[in-house]
């Protein structure tokens, strides 16, 4: 019970000095000194941007050749990934048998024709003799359709005649247009069948066309890139290939789809380019680029200057005030806050990128140190503000124009 009564004692003592230590004035922890950053003036600048669309390039017509007719590859005259004339001769199916089945034909409309000539001698004879009651009104009526029925021979000799020549000439397969031809699918003196084998694909190949998809959102800015009866800027399409190059030659779009594809919200855009030496080939994957037409100048800041914050983007606005001095609350000393300021970006253009609305123009922002800001953190600047920056932007963006 001592014991207890002792140790009682001891916690209000301690408790007691405490109370005393913080009445006589201890002063509070030291506060954190500023956040030490770099500011950028935010400025209007002339910059050169594309938007950028991943395409593919494709044939402007494609078409797989077919055989009309059964038979045997005799003929190959062309070379396989070789340019090729519209009406060149491919390939040739074995033309005996339509060839004779033509002479066939041929005879069977010569036989027809000397029949017709016969009916029609021996009708214009009993007509005559018919006027004159000098023969039977019956032999004249059997002449009369024995005319008719040698002239539908005829016109039956024609059609089949008609039929056999067709396949005769189906027995010759033609490129139907100017293009490129691919890998032969058959060879000489393999079977082909009407309708299941196919020898060989042609597609055209200048222009080449890149079939783009674009949001709904901006099919209303391409019709009117289409519709334009001219162009502002020369290269308003432009490609880049595979390796990186630029394609020497610029685009103009050819067709823009019928409908938005419901599931996606986006629609296909087909943009011919030039393609005199054939380099471009079909299925070729490339980068399409369409030129900023906006020329009016824009607000550019240094990428490190925004944070992305749950898909939203803010820039630390620098903030003028005063706060009251510690020793004497009558008097102030002027403060600078760091403010988080929501922002709407616009093209990248690296290592800057677009402000279209959120700050203004003269607004301070910071540059360097943004990872140790929280909105309302007191801030020192490290160095002015980037003057120079301007036309460091300028010139980065007449590079970018050349790439």
């Amino acid at each position: 019970m001592k014991l207890y009564n002792f140790s009682l004692f001891t916690f209000h003592f301690s408790l007691v000095c405490c109370v005393l230590l913080i009445s006589c004035g201890q002063p509070p922890p030291p506060k954190n000194p500023p956040i030490q950053v770099n500011l950028y003036s935010v400025k209007t600048e002339d910059v050169t941007y594309y938007d950028k669309y991943p395409g593919n390039t494709v044939a402007l017509s494609q078409v797989d050749l077919r055989p009309e007719v059964q038979g045997y590859i005799t003929t190959m005259d062309f070379t396989e990934g070789s340019h090729v004339k519209k009406g060149q001769k491919l390939y040739e199916i074995d033309q005996r048998l339509f060839q004779e089945a033509y002479d066939q034909a041929k005879a069977n409309l010569d036989v027809a024709k000397g029949n017709q000539v016969q009916a029609q001698q021996d009708a214009d004879r009993y007509e005559y003799l018919n006027k004159t009651d000098a023969i039977a009104k019956q032999t004249y009526d059997h002449a009369i359709i024995t005319l008719e029925n040698a002239k539908n021979s005829v016109k039956a000799a024609e059609e089949a005649m008609k039929i056999a020549a067709t396949n005769l000439a189906y027995s010759v397969i033609s490129a139907p247009f100017d293009g490129t031809i691919g890998i032969s699918q058959v060879r000489l003196g393999n079977m082909v069948t009407v309708g299941s084998t196919v020898l060989n694909t042609v597609s055209t190949d200048d222009p080449m066309g890149v079939d783009i998809l674009i949001s709904e959102k901006q099919l209303q800015h391409f019709e009117e890139l289409k519709n334009a009866t001219q162009q502002i800027m020369d290269s308003l399409f432009t490609m880049i290939l595979p390796n990186n190059s630029i394609y020497p030659y610029m685009g103009k779009i050819s067709i823009i789809d019928r409908a938005v594809d419901a599931q996606t919200g986006t629609i296909r855009v087909r943009v011919a380019f030039p393609n005199p030496d054939f380099s471009l080939k079909p299925g070729l994957s490339c980068v399409l680029r369409v030129h900023n037409q906006d020329i009016a100048p824009q607000l550019v800041v240094p990428s490190k200057a925004v944070v992305e914050l749950m898909g939203e983007y803010f820039v630390y606005v620098a903030k003028d005030t005063v706060a009251r001095n510690p020793d004497d609350s009558t008097k102030t000393h002027p403060v600078l806050l760091a403010i988080q300021k929501k922002v709407q970006l616009g093209q990248t253009i690296p290592p800057d990128v677009i402000i279209k609305n959120g700050v203004k123009e003269g607004t301070r922002i910071v540059v360097d140190g943004v990872q140790s800001l929280h909105t309302g953190s007191e801030i020192s600047v490290g160095q002015k503000p980037d003057a120079t920056r301007g036309a460091q932007n300028k010139k980065d963006s007449s590079k970018n124009k050349g790439h």
